[in-house]
This record gives structure tokens, C-alpha cells and sequence, in this order.
């Protein structure tokens, strides 16, 4: 089994880049949990004025704190976690890559959702198709995006919100949800089965 702490880090900055980048390698982990037991990010905790290294995941002052936009991709996957790993293809190939899509599904069955996480590292707007088989589903979606066409993007103690989810409702029509995923994005679909 593997195990592993992990942050990517470009000149040493938590930017919108870096928090997609961990969202696509984070879709790797949960496609082969059968042999991932464990990652985590690291290192977690800084002080403004006196801190051993960067990147970190939160940041704080002696009055203020904040999640940088890393700690919201984590946040997401830590709310969104499923009970049994599906496959989710794009070709009859995991979602790994191809067009700048990664990709992951599980079933959450104490929710009784699926639950599908899809990152566009693509600077532009793309569609996707997802056909739902092997599963009565409800109509409607719930999207949790987090996106920012600027890739230094950062959150801070004066914008703490400047990368942070935006949620939508969406609807599916014969078990097929198209969804105009924004260029530089990670969104988690949850789909109540029926």
C-alpha cells in the first residue's frame, strides 16, 4: 500500500495552479485507493511572521486566518468522499490527462449519491458528457466548482475568498448530464440516485 504526504509548488506560492494541479494528482489517488491507504498534505500551518517553509495550507496571523485556494481543494475532496470506488472512462481509459480532463467516481452509500470529481487543466471551456450506466438516478445535480481563469490566483488575509467554491444546480435528461466545465476548473457533481 502506498502512503505519502504531498504540495506542489510554483516559486513557492499556494496559486490557483498549484491547488488544480494537486486536484488532478488527487483524482489519481482516489482511482487506485485499492492501493493508496493514505496521503496528506503537507506541510499544513503558517504564521504571517514567522514561518519554517512554503507552501502551506493555511495561513494565519495573530487576528486573521485563512484556506489558500489548496486548502479548498482539499476541503472539497474531504466533504466529498465516497464509500466504493467507480470507473469513470473517457474512451474506455480512465480519465487521466486526455483533453486536460482528470477524473474520479464514487458511490457514497450513506448519502446515496454519486459522486464524480473532474478537473479541466485546459484554458479553455470544454463540454462533457456524462452518461450515467448501472444506476437509477434523480434529474438533478448538485455542482461545487472551483475555478479562476488568472493561474497565480491567491487567497489572503485581505481576499480570503478569491478561490472558493461556487455551487449550482443542474439538471439531466435521460441519464446523460452535459455540463460546460470552465477553463482552469475542479468541480464535484453529486447525483442522488433514485
Amino acid at each position: 500500500a502506498a502512503q505519502s504526504d504531498h504540495t506542489v509548488s510554483v516559486n513557492n506560492k499556494n496559486t490557483w495552479q498549484t491547488a488544480m494541479s494537486e486536484a488532478a494528482f488527487m483524482t489519481g489517488l482516489e482511482r487506485n485507493a485499492d492501493v493508496v491507504s493514505m496521503a496528506s498534505y503537507a506541510p499544513l500551518f503558517a504564521h504571517a511572521d514567522g514561518w519554517q517553509w512554503t507552501p502551506d495550507l493555511i495561513w494565519v496571523d495573530n487576528l486573521r486566518s485563512y484556506g489558500t485556494a489548496d486548502y479548498q481543494v482539499q476541503k472539497l475532496f474531504s466533504l466529498n468522499k465516497g464509500t466504493q470506488e467507480i470507473p469513470i472512462l473517457m474512451d474506455e481509459k480512465a480519465v487521466s490527462g486526455k483533453d486536460g480532463f482528470y477524473a474520479c467516481a464514487a458511490l457514497d452509500k450513506a448519502t446515496n449519491e454519486l459522486i464524480l470529481k473532474v478537473v479541466n487543466t485546459s484554458a479553455k471551456a470544454q463540454m462533457a458528457d456524462f452518461m450515467i450506466d448501472g444506476a437509477k438516478i434523480k434529474s438533478k445535480a448538485n455542482v461545487s466548482t472551483l475555478a479562476s481563469d488568472n493561474l497565480e490566483q491567491v487567497n489572503s488575509f485581505d481576499n480570503p475568498s478569491a478561490v472558493s467554491p461556487k455551487t449550482q444546480e443542474v439538471s439531466l435528461q435521460n441519464k446523460k448530464l452535459q455540463l460546460q466545465l470552465k477553463p482552469y476548473s475542479f468541480s464535484v457533481i453529486r447525483i442522488k440516485k433514485a
